[in-house]
């Protein structure tokens, strides 16, 4: 199983970690049944709690082992320097303003992207939006450093930008709009058929 988009992964721990919970509240109900009991639990029980208990932190242990080889940005991430990215875009932040290299920045679904992101003056983030407001992906952005992600975009359409990282009270006006969205800044064509701009 490999999940291809952060929507995939996010339904996929709901239901694990929605199980999950259920067992750990059935340990907690188990302890609060065996408080309220007059005669103390006989030895034998102690054994099958501990195995339970042990089950529940391999479980853990390996779901988030299994998420982590199935999930395609992070083994990216760790081999980046090894990977050549299919486009670049070159992005400035400064008073609360983005100055972009090319805008809306457009490519193909499936191709490699890597965003090269400075800040001039205060931290920031770099977050893409899904139109339903989802994440797509999001990464801080430290003044006077070179922060840069690279991404495998494998779902298309307009995505907004904004900054996910609060900046002071100049990132919104007095009537608390985000002056820092950028609707539509980038733009995923699909493998059969490209995105219109407008």
């Amino acid at each position: 199983m490999t999940f291809q988009t952060s929507i995939e992964l996010l339904r996929f721990h709901w239901v694990a970690y929605t199980i999950y919970a259920i067992f750990i509240i059935s340990i907690i109900a188990w302890f609060a049944y065996n408080l309220t009991r007059k005669e103390r639990a006989s030895n034998w029980v102690r054994i099958p709690f501990y195995g339970y208990i042990a089950f529940l932190v391999a479980g853990g242990v390996g779901h988030h082992i299994f998420t982590y080889n199935t999930i395609p940005w992070v083994a990216e991430d760790i081999m980046r320097h090894d990977i050549k990215a299919d486009k670049e875009y070159n992005i400035e932040i400064e008073k609360h303003k983005w100055k972009f290299s090319e805008f809306p920045m457009h490519f193909k679904e499936g191709q490699k992207v890597r965003f090269n992101v400075k800040s001039k003056d205060l931290t920031y983030g770099f977050g893409l939006f899904r139109k339903d407001g989802t994440m797509v992906m999001q990464m801080q952005v430290v003044p006077k450093h070179l922060n840069d992600i690279l991404w495998t975009f494998n779902e298309c359409g307009k995505f907004d930008l904004t900054s996910t990282e609060y900046s002071g009270p100049a990132e919104y006006s007095e009537n608390g709009k985000d002056k820092m969205f950028v609707k539509d800044a980038v733009i995923v064509d699909c493998k059969n058929k490209k995105v219109a701009s407008k």
